[in-house]
């Protein structure tokens, strides 16, 4: 393999770092949605757009471009940007419960891109969805769990059911919402033309 090919290979378009950039501003909106629509509260829970966008990004940016994007956006938030959810932002969100979140966007992207980089029929982009879902939910989720058992202050009878259990109102709009993604992206993507 020639020098010439390795630097085309690991270049990336100025069209790709437009879409990073894009969806590094979509996950702003995506956090902070219902501040524009407040109908999108469900029993005090807020409907975020994140883990769409996290999902969509690795689905039409592939793998190394959709995490590039992601850890932009994490890296904005933590700069002091109000990025991240009800509008907050500093490097002090690092000891968020809800960070892990943030964190798992960025493996969120990249896990759903290198299954479509592998399937590119519309299952597997449903695959990747949901796959891509699930890790947001791993680490999210525990990440949320330690912090609450070492630095942040939570009831006794909070527990690794119960962080879990805290997760069960926005699941059923995530599973659809990462149905939908893997629908949209996969027609999505060839309209795009981005170069994986």
């Amino acid at each position: 393999m020639t020098t010439a090919t390795v630097k085309t290979k690991t270049r990336m378009s100025p069209l790709n770092l437009v879409y990073s950039a894009m969806f590094a501003a979509l996950m702003m909106i995506g956090a902070n949605i219902t501040a524009f629509v407040p109908f999108l509260v469900v029993a005090n829970v807020p409907i975020t757009l994140q883990t769409f966008f996290a999902i969509l990004a690795g689905l039409l940016l592939g793998s190394r471009m959709g995490a590039t994007a992601m850890t932009v956006y994490m890296f904005i938030g933590l700069a002091g940007a109000p990025v991240f959810s009800r509008f907050s932002g500093g490097f002090g969100s690092i000891i968020s419960p809800t960070f892990g979140f943030v964190v798992s966007f960025i493996f969120t992207a990249y896990l759903a891109g290198k299954i479509v980089e592998k399937d590119s029929k519309l299952k597997g982009y449903i695959i990747a969805a949901l796959v891509g879902l699930v890790v947001n939910y791993v680490i999210g989720t525990n990440w949320m769990y330690a912090a609450f058992k070492t630095w942040a202050s939570a009831p006794e009878i909070f527990g690794y059911k119960v962080a879990w259990a805290m997760m069960i109102p926005p699941l059923p709009k995530d599973i659809i919402l990462a149905v939908l993604a893997g629908i949209f992206g996969h027609r999505m993507h060839k309209v795009l033309k981005v170069k994986r």
